[in-house]
């Protein structure tokens, strides 16, 4: 019988710079609420600022990154637009519960939300917005971190708490007064909402707003949650009793139809 021999682990293939450096000024100038300068960004990422710069030019000739040259800014540009739309338009999930929340919406008249689970943050992916003078805007694209939000505590509840403290941070940063920041009371919750079939939060991300979240468990390990977002002004007993209901059938909803297909 012959003997297993142990090999060399299996090693990851080295980063190509530029490329690496590529999307990591790309993601620094996403995060940014305004254009860098040059400076501003040689002081965030440590490059030799001279193929900083002719790596920003490169950038703004193939039109991913704009330039403002009265001021000397750089910002994303329309190609990276045209590609995070790309990746909605072919993504089989956001295209499916578009047709969902649109429902959802017209029943309960809120806005309503869909987000993916990216580390340790959530990445809204599709709104749909209610028709109340005083409503929830929510830009397509936004990031928040996934322990401040009903979507984040969503997705978070379908998992042990092993595989939750390996996505959290140590420290969690408040967004609000409200925010629960403390990752046992952060357990409690998640333990709770994982009994109740939905997750909800009152003002810990944004003030006056409260919110309810249920989880898409198309797949495994759960990534994605819908959402319904509603000023606390709006919020009663029974509208509360509304959008859970309407949100745990929209997820029923999304989950047969993705799985039909092999999702």
């Amino acid at each position: 019988m012959s003997e297993a021999v142990d090999g060399p682990a299996p090693t990851r293939p080295a980063a190509v710079k530029s490329a690496d450096r590529t999307v990591e000024l790309l993601e620094v100038m996403s995060r940014s609420e305004r254009q860098l300068t040059l400076t501003e960004l040689h002081k965030q990422l440590s490059y030799p600022k001279s193929s900083l710069y002719m790596l920003l030019q490169t950038l703004v000739s193939r039109g991913w990154v704009e330039v403002d040259p009265q001021r000397g800014t750089y910002g994303i540009g329309v190609r990276a637009l045209l590609v995070g739309t790309s990746y909605l338009d072919h993504d089989p999930v956001v295209r499916t519960a578009i047709r969902v929340m649109e429902q959802v919406r017209q029943e309960i008249n809120e806005t309503v939300h869909l987000a993916r689970l990216d580390g340790s943050d959530v990445v809204y992916l599709a709104s749909r917005e209610s028709e109340h003078h005083l409503r929830v805007v929510s830009r397509v694209g936004r990031r928040l971190p996934a322990h401040a939000t009903s979507l984040g505590k969503a997705v978070l509840a379908q998992r042990d708490r092993a595989e939750v403290e390996a996505l959290l941070p140590e420290h969690l940063d408040p967004l609000t007064p409200n925010t629960v920041t403390e990752h046992e009371a952060l357990h409690e919750q998640l333990a709770r909402f994982r009994s109740e079939g939905y997750a909800h939060e009152r003002e810990e991300n944004t003030p006056g707003l409260g919110c309810y979240a249920v989880a898409l468990p198309y797949r495994n390990p759960v990534i994605d949650a819908m959402s319904c977002s509603v000023p606390v002004a709006r919020l009663d007993p029974e509208h509360e009793r509304q959008i859970v209901a309407a949100l745990l059938t929209a997820a029923r909803t999304v989950t047969e139809v993705l799985r039909q297909f092999g999702r």
